[in-house]
């Protein structure tokens, strides 16, 4: 019960005081106070943030992540910093399975790893490159899930995200009074014919993916004038490393022929990517061990296969051999994930604390 108390404290303080990507400085901070009250060893980094801490001893190593960032978004009309991903959960579930993990004997070193900008797609290269996962034999990650995949009480092993990129575009046409059409390039003509070319794109049908504008910016206050340029964004998703590939390139060509049936000029950039989970079946069964160690059979839940997508894939992308799967916890989570009003059952973090700290107490044990 001091444990769960504590994890509830915990996830009280980061709800908060929540920080973006790449700025999560107080964060840190506050992480590094509670390691050192811990009595935990630990380090930071001078050029950015995020945290990595290490228990136990030997020459093995497994590790967990847990992402720091928060949100930038508009929340009842102001825009601000937002824990609407469930990063402040996921940070205090960890902070509770090394509590609860100090307490019991251990197979092997177990590190932990603050990390952070998941949400720039980009964070967790910054601790490959800072060697957060050196010589770690397994990666586990936890997060809450929408109650629309699982309910409260309910934990999956092992969670399937999907690739995703992101696609700004800028149009470059010449401005046009709007009696005189004739005179000027219009950049909002290619890029309504961008939304239809895109709705154009089939791959099979067994296949998950998508492809949507998810912004437009053009014109000014003047009404009578045809803009002449014009930005745009495109959200990019699929459910295989190699669908997504094979659809950006297919963008890249359409969005091209489109900018010479037109006349106009149309930059692109491609930016956060993130690619889909190749989640190991052994560190799958591990969590599923863990799972029904701490909270029994009739709270497990199969794997789950989301369009989602998160950067903790990339440490396998970057370590093939590196052994990864993320616990995904239900929580009774809505209206859902980045939703400005998102809401959650609290008794879901001291559950998901005791099955990552079940889960990592099994697998340090592994020859």
């Amino acid at each position: 019960m001091v444990i769960e108390k504590q994890i509830g404290e915990w996830f009280t303080h980061f709800h908060a005081h929540p920080e973006i990507s790449w700025k999560e400085v107080e964060t840190t901070k506050k992480l590094s106070e509670i390691l050192t009250e811990m009595n935990v060893q630990h380090h930071t980094f001078d050029d950015v943030t995020g945290v990595v801490a290490e228990i136990g001893e030997g020459d093995r190593i497994i590790a967990v992540r847990a992402d720091i960032d928060a949100l930038w978004q508009e929340v009842d009309g102001v825009f601000r910093a937002n824990h609407s991903c469930g990063h402040d959960a996921n940070m205090s579930m960890v902070l509770g399975a090394l509590s609860y993990l100090k307490g019991q004997q251990i197979g092997s070193r177990i590190r932990f790893i603050f990390q952070p900008a998941e949400e720039k797609g980009n964070g967790a290269r910054s601790m490959i490159e800072r060697g957060a996962v050196d010589c770690v034999s397994h990666l586990f990650g936890v997060h809450l899930r929408p109650q629309e995949e699982i309910p409260f009480g309910k934990i999956s092993p092992a969670i399937h995200h999907g690739a995703a990129i992101f696609l700004e575009g800028k149009v470059k046409g010449e401005d046009a009074h709007g009696a005189r059409p004739q005179q000027g390039k219009n950049a909002l003509d290619p890029i309504f014919a961008i939304a239809q070319f895109l709705k154009t794109i089939h791959f099979s049908p067994y296949e998950a993916y998508s492809a949507k504008l998810t912004k437009i910016q053009a014109g000014g206050e003047s009404l009578n004038i045809i803009p002449g340029n014009a930005l745009f964004a495109i959200d990019v998703r699929a459910q295989a490393n190699t669908v997504l590939n094979e659809l950006k390139e297919r963008i890249d060509t359409g969005i091209q022929s489109i900018a010479e049936l037109y006349g106009v000029d149309i930059e692109l950039t491609w930016s956060d990517y993130t690619p889909a989970a190749e989640v190991s079946e052994e560190a799958a069964l591990i969590a599923k061990e863990g799972i029904l160690e701490a909270v029994g059979e009739e709270a497990f839940a199969p794997a789950i296969v989301t369009s989602g997508s998160d950067d903790f894939h990339f440490y396998t992308i970057h370590r093939p051999d590196l052994k990864a799967a993320m616990i995904g916890v239900g929580a009774d989570l809505g209206p859902g994930l980045h939703h400005p009003n998102m809401t959650f059952n609290r008794d879901a973090l001291d559950i998901g604390a005791k099955v990552l700290a079940a889960t990592l107490a099994k697998a340090s044990f592994l020859k």
